[in-house]
């Protein structure tokens, strides 16, 4: 069966990371997937060719596609024929739709929605077209695939037919995701970091959604009992020359916090963390929360998307938005004993042992292609 995944681009983020973890997990066979960004090869282009997998751009332009892109579309699904098409995202599910009527053979094609729907009216006015468009259009697809159950009920209640969803979360291989502690070392000396002193970390490229300004006013509330804290930041445009970051932290405070920026190794920087932190006040399946839970690290997240439920009983969820709960639970963790916090980071790296090991999702991925295929 020859799969060609089509994606809004290959960028560092979350859909992006979800589909190189199934393709390198087992899901991508050389010659019979690629894969086609509607933008460039971005972040993960070249580690997807690195698994034999051919990837084809459209090098789209942000709106509406323009015919150029159209007809590498149609030279793209000519070359590869696809048996079956599977989109991502939302601008990635409407072409999935259209490159199967350029595709001789009516194949088979899945979408795959990566995005919670609390409120669309908080949504770009591009976006929410996007997603109106989905809407309408989603009984033309055969499957719709969610990676977390609040956004299936969320966008089945939008009108995303019902009758075609199916919530597969994300999967992670965690032969790749284990402690070290020589690399801890390593990168706590790389950032200045004493062995003892105490790490909260928070990764995130800026969006409001990620809500940098509720994690940085909690950190800032934490020091006024904790001084001794610090904090590393991870993302892109995540600085305090960013207008809506700047002013939040006192500039006596500002010594301990480090903003790393966008990074290739954010695996390697989380070893440093002894807490992790998600702040954001929406949220599907975050990625980087199960991951740094396969890491062994507690965790603090919000009360968003499928949170709660990855967590389980190894970390602490508080509402979203409230700035003053997350400072608190972030101190119940940080007053902990050093045994306590060794035994959260083991049941948080059992939850994702026992709940989203990559070789699980990758097989229910390929039994629901084996039976898209068989329907055809």
């Amino acid at each position: 069966m020859r799969v060609l995944h089509i994606i809004t681009s290959l960028s560092t983020g979350g859909a992006e990371r979800s589909l190189f973890n199934l393709l390198s997990g087992g899901l991508g066979q050389a010659g019979e997937t690629a894969v086609l960004s509607l933008t460039d090869e971005g972040t993960y282009g070249e580690h997807i060719s690195g698994l034999g997998i051919r990837v084809y751009t459209l090098n789209m332009r942000r709106g509406l596609p323009s015919i150029s892109a159209l007809i590498r579309l149609r030279r793209v699904v000519c070359d590869f024929r696809p048996d079956l098409i599977q989109g991502w995202m939302y601008h990635g599910n409407l072409l999935a739709l259209l490159a199967g009527k350029l595709t001789v053979g009516h194949p088979a094609i899945a979408w795959n929605v990566r995005h919670s729907l609390h409120s669309i009216e908080k949504e770009k006015r591009l976006t929410r077209l996007v997603i109106r468009a989905n809407s309408w259009l989603s009984s033309k697809a055969d499957k719709i695939l969610y990676n977390s159950r609040i956004s299936q009920v969320q966008h089945e209640a939008f009108g995303f037919a019902a009758d075609r969803g199916m919530m597969i979360p994300n999967g992670f291989n965690l032969d790749e995701l284990e402690a070290d502690p020589d690399k801890r070392k390593m990168m706590r000396c790389a950032f200045g970091i004493d062995d003892n002193e105490m790490v909260v970390g928070h990764v995130a490229r800026f969006h409001p959604l990620k809500n940098h300004a509720g994690f940085l006013q909690a950190a800032v509330l934490l020091l006024q009992t904790h001084p001794d804290v610090s904090f590393l930041l991870v993302g892109r445009d995540v600085d305090l020359d960013n207008p809506a970051l700047s002013g939040i932290v006192p500039a006596n405070l500002i010594y301990r916090f480090r903003f790393l920026g966008e990074r290739g190794d954010v695996h390697d920087v989380m070893q440093a963390l002894d807490i992790f932190c998600l702040s954001s006040t929406s949220e599907a399946f975050p990625n980087v929360l199960a991951e740094a839970m396969s890491l062994g690290k507690p965790c603090v997240a919000t009360d968003v998307g499928d949170c709660r439920d990855i967590l389980g009983n190894s970390g602490v969820a508080v509402p979203p938005g409230e700035t003053r709960a997350l400072a608190e639970a972030l101190v119940w963790l940080l007053e902990q004993s050093p045994e306590k916090v060794v035994e959260l980071g083991v049941h948080a790296r059992e939850r994702i042992q026992n709940n989203y090991q990559i070789t699980e999702i990758v097989r229910r991925y390929s039994e629901l292609y084996k039976q898209l295929e068989r329907s055809r």
